[in-house]
């Protein structure tokens, strides 16, 4: 039996003659129900918030509960079962007037047996059927929901789209959604949790994925436990951690597990195809030279930065480098030691930058940063680095060709010198020509003449 229809078989007899509740609740418990007893309504609502029931039986003198009465009570609870009145023939109307409200049916008393049995088997039967109809409805939306999730190839998107199904689902009060990668975990989608929580949640899903989870509910369950009330279902590349989808605040059990399976494999899936579409933008987005990012990916990272910027009211750096002379190694040693050079300064710029700062090559001897959560004097700090690091620096020593290049920086910081995209382009853009009149300068947008 399901999950979904577990209560089915529990049955509660009101009746205040006992000679009449003991013969029915033996002739039920012989067609294999479970079946309790009482004599008031008072005592079936006692009953009903402590167990769910399928159906009530209940003559009239038991079916009044206070000022309301059974199938009114009986509508409030989860299970919501349905009401057979016993009656006298003598209040056959009365009956009649319940069945407007609710009321499944009634049998008259005496009760017969066979009319018993009859009427029972056919209201429990029909709600077995609505059950597995539910059921069957619930698994419908889900394989939908599933197919389009492992359909989107966009990762931020599958993560957050993937979380709010989970949450539903599972009952979840607050989640996030995270990706693994270079040692960094990375919160991509947040619900109901502050940012600083969601962070720490995806480090502990880190830590306890390489210690190894135990198996809470068995190794089906594709959830592992990072706290109480909090799961974890792990995003994996054969047994490395890619990502992963937490939910907070959500009692799992096998009822609500159940049926999830097919869902959290095409939750997989999609991941796994929106990773293969990253790398391969990534591999489009990445200068063939330096290993370092193209200038197409500048854009893209951009609009990331400044809705983050927005969201979380943090600065960052724009930067633009334009190698001094550059050409003079071309001239005299060839393209091909000109290309080693260029190597060499991705490599510098590396070493100057945080992990989570990103470098771009737009092209021939220019390149670009930006400085997360960057204000105008941090920014000014890695200017002077990356300007002291390259003057100071023997390019092609391995070659003994000795070669010494400077680099003219120019940089401006969102939101503080533009309030768009372009406008930072254009302002640290403006910055870096201006410094090109000396070389081997920074040149902030602070530092720009008064009327630009």
């Amino acid at each position: 039996m399901s999950a979904a229809q577990s209560y089915i078989s529990n049955i509660l007899i009101v009746d205040v003659d006992p000679d009449s509740c003991e013969s029915c609740s033996q002739l039920l418990q012989y067609m294999g129900y479970a079946v309790d007893t009482c004599a008031t309504g008072m005592a079936a609502s006692e009953l009903l918030g402590q167990k769910p029931y399928a159906l009530v039986l209940a003559d009239l003198a038991g079916f009044c509960v206070g000022n309301s009465d059974l199938s009114s009570l009986a509508s409030s609870f989860e299970s919501s079962p349905d009401i057979l009145l016993l009656v006298e023939t003598t209040d056959r109307y009365s009956a009649i007037e319940h069945l407007k409200r609710g009321v499944r049916d009634y049998l008259l008393k005496p009760l017969h047996a066979d009319e018993l049995s009859h009427v029972v088997s056919s209201l429990m039967e029909r709600r077995c059927l609505a059950a597995e109809n539910r059921q069957l409805r619930c698994q419908i939306q889900r394989g939908q929901e599933g197919e389009s999730l492992a359909s989107l190839i966009d990762l931020d998107r599958l993560l957050s789209k993937s979380l709010d199904v989970l949450q539903r689902e599972l009952g979840g009060s607050g989640g996030c959604g995270f990706v693994q990668g270079n040692g960094k975990v990375s919160v991509a989608a947040v619900n109901g949790l502050e940012d600083s929580r969601a962070e720490d949640l995806a480090a502990l899903a880190q830590m306890k994925f390489d210690s190894g989870f135990p198996d809470e509910l068995g190794t089906a369950n594709p959830f592992k436990q990072l706290e109480e009330q909090t799961w974890l279902l792990p995003l994996v590349n054969g047994e490395q951690l890619k990502g992963g989808l937490i939910v907070a605040g959500a009692a799992l059990s096998p009822r609500n597990l159940e049926g999830l399976d097919c869902l959290t494999a095409q939750i997989g899936q999609g991941f796994a195809n929106a990773s293969r579409y990253q790398d391969a933008r990534r591999l489009m987005y990445t200068d063939d030279l330096t290993g370092l990012y193209n200038h197409r990916y500048l854009q893209t990272v951009l609009n990331a930065e400044i809705k983050r910027s927005q969201r979380y009211g943090a600065s960052f750096a724009l930067i633009f480098l334009d190698l001094d002379r550059f050409k003079t190694i071309n001239d005299q040693y060839g393209h091909l030691a000109g290309s080693a050079a260029l190597r060499e300064v991705g490599r510098l710029l590396r070493d100057c930058v945080r992990e989570v700062d990103i470098l771009f090559r737009f092209g021939g001897d220019e390149f670009a940063a930006i400085l997360v959560e960057s204000d105008s004097y941090a920014a000014r700090i890695v200017a002077e680095r990356i300007r002291r690091v390259i003057e100071e620096h023997a390019f092609l020593a391995d070659e003994g060709l000795d070669s010494y290049v400077t680099v003219t920086v120019g940089f401006a910081i969102f939101p503080t010198d533009a309030q768009d995209k372009d406008g930072l382009i254009a302002v640290a853009d403006k910055a870096m020509y201006a410094g090109k009149e000396a070389r081997n300068v920074i040149f902030g947008a602070e530092d720009l003449p008064g009327d630009e």
